[in-house]
């Protein structure tokens, strides 16, 4: 079955948080001497980075009753990402907080997620959405970590099929917030029966299958459970499974400034260009052609690109694809 979506009106759910890159472009973090604020976080990147498309995108999240929480609200406002799904965590729970290099070699990473306010996403913020107003709910994976984050979610994701939207899976895995290899498979594989497209990379599909054979659990859940599957595989491109059938798309050929943000973009340049009526094939192209404009600029919500300019890059680029 070819997967399709009826619209450009996204919920997206997962985390939201404040990065600090380094600066000047290149410093390592011990060597900066000043760090440049921008809006960070799976989930509220592919928000921008369908709004940037022209898009709609509604955020559904948690953020710390802080200062940090109003700034990310903020910066959501700011890129017409809607945040009435977007809750105030009070007590001890804190947005996350990232502090990154613009490097493309040995990128230096550091995440602040102890006692996570968006891993506080529960029920109760999930049944007052009226999904019927929405044509696809994107789950970034990471909020299937925790409780009460992870009942939510697969609740949204239950609620969202029964209202006949398309359920898109980001695998987004990271390691920090996970316990044990077993739980993260069988967590996922909950999210993954609920899903018709699931988007991953290679050591990401490894992990739901247990630790190894990633690539022929991909195979399996298009040919066997009729799912639409994107796996990626960093500079070798991807592969999308549909049914029986694959297909491979190379990436764009440029000079990275770093690697992070390729994924968000690749998922929002994915989904518009399905709701645009484009098959899965052109739709993927567009993907890998916004993830290559990312990494060639500084952050990550700021450096999402227009649809001029994936246009642009698109007409202009297309011969560097390896």
């Amino acid at each position: 079955m070819k997967f399709t979506l009826k619209g450009s009106r996204f919920l997206v759910l997962g985390r939201a948080g404040m990065d600090f890159y380094a600066d000047p472009p290149g410093v390592r973090l011990e060597q900066a001497s000043q760090f440049v604020s921008a809006l960070g976080g799976s989930a509220a990147n592919i928000a921008v980075a369908i709004t940037r498309l022209g898009g709609n995108a509604s955020l559904i999240s948690a953020v710390s009753d802080d200062a940090v929480g109003r700034y990310i609200r903020g910066q959501l406002a700011h890129y017409k990402v809607g945040t009435e799904f977007v809750g105030h965590v009070s007590g001890e729970a804190r947005s996350s907080l990232a502090v990154v290099e613009t490097r493309n070699e040995n990128c230096q990473s550091v995440i602040y997620r102890n006692g996570a306010a968006d891993f506080e996403i529960n029920g109760a913020s999930i049944t007052s959405i009226h999904f019927e107003n929405f044509d696809a709910l994107i789950v970034t994976g990471t909020a299937l970590a925790k409780q009460p984050s992870r009942g939510g979610t697969l609740e949204a994701m239950a609620l969202a099929k029964a209202k006949g939207l398309s359920n898109i899976l980001d695998i987004d895995y990271r390691s920090y917030s996970w316990g044990s290899m077993a739980e993260v498979s069988a967590t996922n594989m909950q999210a993954v029966e609920l899903s018709d497209l699931i988007i991953g990379n290679d050591v990401e599909f490894d992990v739901l299958a247990n630790g190894q054979h990633g690539k022929e659990l991909a195979h399996h859940l298009a040919q066997k459970d009729g799912k639409t599957v994107v796996y990626k595989m960093g500079e070798k491109g991807s592969i999308t499974y549909q049914g029986a059938n694959s297909l491979k798309t190379p990436i764009f050929k440029v000079q990275a400034l770093k690697p992070t943000g390729a994924g968000d973009s690749f998922m929002g340049a994915l989904v518009m260009g399905l709701a645009a009526g484009m098959d899965i094939e052109q739709a993927v192209k567009r993907g890998s052609a916004a993830a290559a404009i990312v990494v060639t600029r500084v952050g990550c919500a700021p450096a999402m690109p227009t649809k001029i300019e994936l246009d642009e890059f698109m007409v202009t680029y297309a011969h560097s694809a390896l």
